[in-house]
């Protein structure tokens, strides 16, 4: 490539927050096949998404076969998925979300180590969201964890690889724990109606189960997990099967029965709900060369844990650049409101934001789709930390999902999308989460306190 040709990786979008930048080169889809093979994992419900229930598409996660697509497109696609998620209930398998154990009498100690949350607080049959992080500050893992013991904890891991990062840092901590992979495979029962499910399949005791609580079950005679957790923005369960190599279809029979009673599918993990409420998806939002005050996770990084954790000196002096008003990224991740025709699937490229006052490219999408509801594309991205900083008198906290900002962009859609083929279609920043989630997030919760509070005084 001579020095005059436009490099198609668009290094005048400035990646120096990372050591291997995103690539940006605008391939589009290929319409390949996906081997499938033993170098990656199936399932134990492998057999019933794909040979049963007839999933068409997959991808690799966790070194696991994941479906990503049931219904086919001509039969209404992901957006019918989308319905059936609002409308009524889904099953979806994510055995991929793998169960990484640590047990032992140190096992507190440990995970309070590497969680940035404080954690002594939870009791057995607990769950919480957490974030793990490098010496750096940049986020390895958003797994849910889950305390099934006093001396046990599971983190339900995200896409990557968290038990050798474990089993590394107490080389030299030699924390009294075991710390492995263990054969618990999750499905998630997600929509308005997955109470009944859960009700008809282990009774009216799962009422009581708080969000991110658990709850011991047997089902079919099986030993189950059960949390009030989800990835969907809806109401929503999690059942954890324990040996789950030989009990996985004994636990998914009566469950896949119990939803398409009540009117339900099997879908592939909502994304589309997922970016509406917010939720973020590690490797794609946020990854290891991601700062949780990049991504609206400022909240995973206390003022009251006295206990040390990894990557805590570094998040505090970030903390504290931030609050002195001198933002220490380039790019923020914020919300989009994308004019265009709807984007009724995933994306196959990190699609180039400009900004219309230049028409320099300066960011890009990680996770756009239609919204039904809302009636317009939605999206999250990085954009230049310093058009935020121009349009905002506050500092870049997590406060700024909270606003409609007049702050405009431009979105390179491939021309599918595109009002105009080769055009830009303009965007806007909008408030995140774009639709509120029946379980609000610990920071969106503080958020409605604060301001019932606030209308309470002023009554």
């Amino acid at each position: 490539m001579s020095g005059n040709e436009e490099h198609p990786n668009h290094p005048s979008i400035d990646q120096s927050d990372r050591t291997v930048p995103r690539n940006l080169r605008q391939t589009g889809d290929p319409n390949i096949e996906m081997l499938v093979s033993t170098r990656v994992r199936k399932s134990p419900f492998f057999h019933k998404s794909f040979n049963e229930e007839g999933a068409w598409r997959a991808t690799v996660y966790n070194r696991l076969y994941h479906p990503r697509g049931l219904i086919e497109p001509e039969d209404g696609g992901v957006m019918k998925e989308y319905d059936a998620l609002t409308n009524d209930v889904t099953l979806w398998d994510v055995a991929v979300e793998r169960q990484i154990r640590v047990k032992g009498p140190d096992a507190e100690a440990l995970t309070n180590y590497v969680v940035t949350r404080d954690v002594t607080s939870m009791d057995a049959m607990d769950g919480k969201y957490v974030i793990l992080c490098n010496e750096d500050g940049g986020v390895l893992n958003d797994p849910v964890l889950l305390r099934p013991e006093e001396d046990e904890f599971w983190f339900s891991i995200s896409d990557s690889t968290l038990m050798q990062w474990l089993q590394g840092v107490n080389v030299d901590n030699d924390f009294d724990v075991e710390i492995d992979e263990i054969d618990v495979a999750p499905m998630q029962i997600q929509g308005p109606k997955s109470e009944d499910v859960m009700i008809d399949i282990v009774g009216e005791k799962v009422s009581e189960v708080p969000y991110y609580g658990l709850m011991d079950a047997e089902i079919d005679g099986v030993d189950v997990l059960i949390s009030q957790t989800g990835f969907s923005g809806e109401k929503g369960f999690e059942i954890y099967v324990k040996d789950a190599s030989k009990y996985a279809e004994s636990v998914w029979d009566p469950v896949m029965e119990s939803v398409k009673a009540h009117g339900g599918r099997q879908i592939a993990p909502g994304h589309h709900r997922r970016i509406a409420a917010g939720i973020m998806s590690w490797g794609q939002d946020l990854d290891h060369e991601t700062s949780p005050f990049q991504v609206n996770l400022g909240y995973h990084v206390p003022d009251d844990k006295d206990a040390d954790y990894i990557g805590k000196e570094a998040l505090e002096a970030q903390k504290e650049q931030i609050e002195a008003g001198s933002y220490p990224f380039e790019h923020k991740l914020i919300g989009l409101k994308i004019a265009g025709e709807p984007i009724r699937d995933y994306a196959p490229d990190f699609w180039l934001i400009s900004d219309p006052e230049t028409g320099e490219e300066c960011g890009y999408l990680t996770s756009p789709w239609w919204n039904p509801d809302l009636e317009t594309n939605i999206g999250m991205g990085f954009i230049p930390a310093e058009k935020l900083q121009e349009a905002t008198d506050t500092p870049l906290n997590d406060d700024i999902y909270d606003e409609e900002l007049d702050i405009e962009f431009q979105v390179h859609l491939p021309d599918e999308y595109a009002e105009e083929p080769g055009e830009p279609v303009f965007a806007t920043v909008a408030k995140v989460p774009f639709k509120e989630s029946v379980n609000p997030s610990a920071r969106e919760q503080a958020k409605l306190n604060a301001r019932k509070e606030a209308e309470s005084s002023s009554d």
